[in-house]
C-alpha cells in the first residue's frame, strides 16, 4: 500500500509516522508543494490523507478557495486513489452517545465548513471516501510549530502546569482518542479498503478531571486548583457512539488504553523532557 500523508508539521502526521503500518509505504509531503503535483503524481498512491488546514476555512464561512481536501481530492476524481478525509466531532450538537445517524448540527464555522466538505468529496468519490469524525486526539507533540492552528487539551494541560495550576472541571466530560488508536483505526481501514462516515472515540464518558489526574501522573511539583466554573471556559458534555468503527476493525477501544496512553505521556514530559 502506497500511503500519500498531506502536512509535515502536523501533528497527526507525526502520529501516523509513529504508529501507522510499518508495511505501508508512506510518502509525507507539504500542501503548498503537492498541490502542484499533476494528477498523474496522485494516481501512484493507494490512499491520501490530508492533515493541514489554514485558518480561513476554521474561522470564515465556507469558501472552496480555502477547502484544502476539496482541492486534493478533484485532482484524483479520475483515478482509483482513495481518500481520508479528517473530519470532526463537532459537527454533532453536544450531547451524549451521538451515532453516524444522528442528524448534525455544527455550531461554529469550522464544523459547519467540515460538514460542507463531507458533502461535497461524498458528490465527487463516495465509494473511494472514509470520513472520520474524529473526537479529542490524546498524544504527545513532539513538534514544536509557530503555525499552530488551534491548541489540544494535551496542549492547555501543560500549559497550565508549567504556571502551577490544574483546572477542576466539575464532572465535564468528553471523548477521546488515543493517537495509537487512532492510527491503528487508519491502518485497518486501508488494509480492507474501507469506505464511508465513522465516528472515531473510545465511545465512553471521559471525565476531564480524570485525563487531567492520568497526564499529571509524574508530576511532583506543587500545583493549585482552579475550579473550571471560575474561568467561564467552554462545559459542554459529550460523547460519541463508537459501535461502527469498533465493529468495521474489530479494534478494542477502551478507558484503560487511554489511561496508559496519558500516563505514558505524563512520563515522557515530567521525567524525560525537564
Amino acid at each position: 500500500m502506497k500511503i500519500l500523508i498531506i502536512g509535515k508539521n502536523s501533528r497527526i502526521t507525526q502520529f501516523l509516522k509513529d504508529y501507522i503500518d510499518k508495511n505501508f509505504q508512506i510518502t509525507v509531503q507539504n500542501y503548498i508543494d503537492v498541490i502542484k503535483k499533476d494528477q498523474i503524481f496522485f494516481k501512484k498512491f493507494n490512499f491520501i490523507i490530508n492533515c493541514t488546514s489554514n485558518k480561513k476555512y476554521i474561522n470564515s464561512i465556507y469558501n472552496s478557495k480555502n477547502d484544502f481536501d476539496l482541492k486534493i481530492v478533484r485532482k484524483i476524481i479520475k483515478s482509483k486513489t482513495s481518500y481520508i478525509f479528517l473530519s470532526t466531532r463537532k459537527i454533532y450538537k453536544p450531547k451524549s452517545n451521538c451515532s453516524e445517524k444522528t442528524n448534525p448540527n455544527p455550531g461554529c464555522n469550522y464544523s459547519r465548513n467540515k460538514l460542507i466538505t463531507e458533502n461535497k468529496l461524498k458528490s465527487l468519490i463516495k465509494k473511494r471516501l472514509i470520513i472520520l469524525r474524529i473526537s479529542n486526539v490524546i498524544g504527545i507533540n513532539k513538534i514544536i510549530s509557530t503555525k499552530k492552528l488551534h491548541n489540544t487539551f494535551v496542549d492547555i494541560f501543560f500549559k497550565n502546569i508549567k504556571k502551577g495550576i490544574i483546572i477542576k472541571n466539575n464532572d465535564i466530560y468528553k471523548d477521546f482518542i488515543s493517537s495509537k488508536k487512532l492510527s491503528q483505526i487508519i491502518s485497518k481501514l486501508i488494509k480492507i479498503n474501507a469506505y464511508g462516515t465513522y465516528n472515531v472515540s473510545t465511545g465512553k464518558k471521559i471525565y476531564l478531571d480524570d485525563i487531567v489526574k492520568w497526564l499529571n501522573f509524574y508530576n511532583s511539583k506543587p500545583y493549585k486548583v482552579i475550579s473550571n466554573s471560575k474561568l467561564n471556559l467552554n462545559r459542554d458534555s459529550f460523547y460519541l457512539n463508537n459501535n461502527k468503527i469498533v465493529k468495521k476493525t474489530k479494534i478494542k477501544i477502551s478507558i484503560s488504553s487511554l489511561e496508559k496512553e496519558c500516563k505514558n505521556i505524563s512520563e515522557k514530559y515530567f521525567l524525560n523532557f525537564k
